[in-house]
């Protein structure tokens, strides 16, 4: 039977050179990179040219990066931290983040009772950024916490103008750019955010691993404690052979964004394209020039056919989602398309379709198929 993996978003197959470095890693340089002997010497040394090597990448120093478990964590850890050490007051978020950032905000909200506010969300998934500005205008110490690229719909924010926003007002600025690593450039010597993070999973590295960028003399302290790696602020041996491999990644993904870029964005066009002459009343959740790896759609089903659809086109050997991945299996509708649409349209079949450079037109060609057995 064919597969096609349209589900990138969620996670992607990690490059065979990223596995090779893993692979020699693990053969070679088994050591702990805390121990003193030549082995941990060895380890040590990786460690800290992949740090090098990711900070190049996003033009911020190596001691800025810090390397943890992945996404989740590292916004548990940041958001945490900057109310419990640096005595954030108030936190301005949007109700269309990654769970990892509203579920930990509602814990804050219970434990420390600290004031939640949050941004307006357009119609088309986009935030109002004016909004934004209204609600800064207070006393108390705040911090913003808004994700580069929504991961079920694509939709971008602009880090440069909500990162000057935020300095106007004093406020600290955090972004889930779990999805917008490796797949677009980001300048933090130019943009002036305090907190970003990556997990390498989503730009063809390995599960288990990503970084925070962590502005120099933030303040923040560690979420778990036990030996002083990670310049004190994140306890526990490195994975350096999970660390290899996501420096690896990362320096690939760069290295070919251009190309890969323009031909994801070719096979997203060609899908719209297709859409357009089989499925004429289908409709994009948000713009179809948001990321150009996601779009999100509507199908011009009757919404009996929503409950069956994923399983359909899995039996097709079709991977796509109708949202994020941490939720699949929930009966409840995805809680950004709930901020952006009616009832009505909720109830209808919606599918998510994420790309990558692996993708061809003929696995679209293969979902359009499908999608008229459906």
């Amino acid at each position: 039977m064919k597969k096609v993996y349209l589900d990138n978003a969620s996670t992607t197959a990690m490059r065979p050179e990223v596995i090779q470095e893993m692979t020699k890693v693990m053969l070679e340089d088994y050591g702990n990179p805390s121990s003193t002997h030549s082995f941990g010497r060895n380890g040590k040394t990786i460690l800290e040219l992949s740090r090098k090597s990711i900070a190049k990448h996003l033009n911020c120093t190596a001691q800025e990066i810090i390397f943890t478990s992945g996404g989740t964590e590292a916004d548990n850890w940041i958001l945490r931290s900057a109310v419990e050490d640096l005595k954030v007051e108030r936190i301005i978020t949007s109700k269309i983040e990654h769970h990892a950032v509203l579920h930990t905000v509602w814990a804050l909200k219970e434990e420390y009772n600290i004031q939640v506010d949050y941004v307006n969300v357009n119609a088309d998934g986009s935030l109002n950024l004016t909004h934004l500005s209204n609600l800064l205008s207070d006393e108390k110490k705040t911090l913003v916490s808004l994700m580069h690229v929504n991961n079920e719909t694509g939709t971008i924010l602009d880090l440069d103008r909500v990162s000057l926003i935020c300095k106007q007002y004093n406020a600290l600025f955090h972004s889930d750019t779990v999805q917008s690593i490796g797949k677009t450039e980001i300048d933090l010597q130019k943009t002036p955010i305090d907190f970003i993070l990556a997990s390498a999973h989503k730009f063809h590295g390995p599960k288990g691993i990503g970084f925070a960028f962590v502005r120099k003399n933030s303040g923040l302290q560690p979420l778990l404690f036990g030996g002083e790696q990670e310049k004190g602020l994140r306890a526990g041996t490195e994975a350096v052979h999970q660390i290899a491999g996501m420096a690896k990644a990362l320096s690939i993904s760069y290295e070919k964004l251009d190309e890969e870029r323009a031909y994801i964005l070719g096979i997203k066009n060609y899908l719209i394209e297709q859409m357009e002459i089989h499925f004429p009343d289908f409709r994009i959740n948000g713009n179809k020039d948001d990321f150009y790896n996601i779009i999100n759609i509507i199908l011009p089903f009757s919404s009996d056919k929503t409950s069956m659809l994923l399983f359909s086109l899995d039996m097709k050997g079709i991977a796509v989602s109708r949202g994020s991945a941490c939720q699949s299996g929930s009966i409840k509708p995805s809680h950004v398309l709930n901020e952006m649409l009616s009832e009505t349209d909720l109830k209808l079949p919606n599918l998510r379709i994420s790309f990558s450079h692996y993708n061809t037109k003929e696995d679209i060609d293969w979902l359009i198929e499908s999608l008229k057995t459906v």
